[in-house]
């Protein structure tokens, strides 16, 4: 569907029984910040990452001081990993049918509870298959908490607000990837790596706390023979399926993500190992951090009338780094090019939320969300796994020049389908 036929289409969408509007007590809003109930979820938000951004590294060494095992290392991470990505497209129903504040409510204050068991196990090192329930558990509110992010900011603005807003909380997003995982070493080195992740669960339920002081509009009283959950979720995937525009994209990222994540984490450090260092290494991953941190800064004024043509384009040079590992390059142009990478992945991060928010009808946004974030991470494990047994065949420098070179082109692909390239957002929004 041409992307004009998109916006008339959501024009006529009339809000179903458990629409969730925007509320119009704010004087403006195009300025997200002026809402109070956008600055609480910000606030929220912003303790939330910073704890999530630690949670990685605390974890890691928290589980290796007990175990001393990668083995254990690999099963509690996907103990959280496969519950998360089961819960997903369930995530996407429950946050369209019920208020999305209340859902990250509930979720943070779950996800709070399970990291402070996790921390109370590693502080009295405790055998590691006690993390497993735990890290499950963790998994499932992280699934039903990522489609309620999706589809809360169209909540909060409307209009231009929306790529601002977007853009405001890729700003944090990055700035505490960046600060994170330097706190985390910092508490794991000094008192281990529980009090770190303990840290971690004090932010949840700060946040859910932030959440609970969020004020949106109650949802419209539910009529009997409404729609059942299952009838709603074959609504998302019918909606999601029938977009090309949308499917195109989160087809492509289905081959980018598990070439990136195969080849970035998993023979970059290797190949680091015996060309730059680990020191080398850790200039690169910062430079790739610092340039996200400085496009979603930028996109908080940018404005670009069709937007999915460039932040697809730009999207591909993310693969630049993965060439250039396997050319053996220096540590200057490997880092050159993933401060290139971080832009191009924030840039297209903020249009494609604001693309999303704008052009998709506010009562599917989770579910629609959900079905986008779920088929373009299916395949990282499969990345993940099979890059090893890549290299080892074809040689480490080959797999990365042409699992690169793939994820390139699998970006450009999508440009392909008319309607994506025609999607606009209004420069006058607000």
């Amino acid at each position: 569907m041409p992307a004009t036929d998109a916006s008339e289409g959501r024009d006529r969408e009339r809000p179903g029984r458990d629409a969730l509007p925007v509320s119009r007590t704010d004087p403006a809003p195009g300025q997200p910040l002026r809402s109070s109930a956008f600055r609480w979820f910000l606030g929220g938000q912003s303790i939330s990452l910073l704890g999530s951004a630690m949670s990685p590294v605390a974890l890691a060494f928290g589980v290796l001081e007990v175990t001393d095992s990668a083995a254990w290392l690999s099963a509690v991470t996907t103990a959280a990993l496969v519950p998360m990505l089961a819960t997903l497209l369930l995530g996407g129903g429950i946050a369209d049918r019920y208020r999305r504040d209340t859902v990250l409510r509930l979720t943070s204050l779950g996800a709070g509870l399970t990291q402070a068991g996790v921390a109370l196990l590693l502080l009295t090192h405790q055998h590691p298959a006690f993390l497993l329930p735990l890290s499950g558990l963790n998994g499932v509110f992280q699934g039903l908490t990522r489609p309620a992010l999706r589809g809360i900011v169209a909540n909060l603005t409307a209009g231009r607000g929306i790529q601002r807003a977007s853009s405001l909380l890729a700003s944090v997003r990055n700035a505490t990837q960046i600060l994170g995982p330097t706190v985390a070493g910092l508490l794991t080195a000094s008192v281990g790596g529980g009090w770190a992740i303990a840290a971690d669960a004090v932010s949840f339920l700060l946040a859910a706390a932030c959440f609970a002081r969020m004020s949106l509009p109650d949802l419209l009283p539910r009529t009997e023979g409404g729609p059942t959950m299952l009838g709603e979720l074959r609504e998302g995937w019918s909606y999601f399926s029938s977009q090309s525009w949308i499917w195109a994209v989160t087809s492509a990222f289905a081959v980018f993500n598990a070439l990136n994540r195969g080849v970035w984490q998993i023979l970059g450090p290797v190949i680091a190992h015996d060309t730059i260092g680990a020191e080398g290494w850790g200039l690169v991953l910062s430079a790739r951090g610092a340039g996200a941190l400085m496009a979603s800064v930028v996109m908080v004024k940018l404005t670009v009338r069709r937007p999915m043509g460039p932040a697809l384009a730009s999207m591909s040079l993310g693969a630049l780094p993965l060439i250039l590992l396997g050319v053996g390059a220096s540590t200057l142009w490997l880092a050159a090019a993933a401060f290139v990478a971080g832009v191009a992945a924030e840039f297209f991060t903020v249009v494609w939320e604001t693309v999303n928010n704008t052009h998709i009808p506010e009562r599917l946004l989770s579910r629609v969300g959900a079905h986008d974030e779920f088929w373009s991470s299916v395949p990282i494990p499969i990345g993940q796994l099979s890059t090893p047994f890549l290299a080892a065949f074809f040689g480490t420098a080959a797999v990365a020049v042409i699992g690169g070179g793939v994820a390139a082109v699998a970006m450009l692909v999508p440009l392909l389908v008319p309607s994506l390239r025609k999607i606009e957002i209004n420069r006058n929004g607000d």
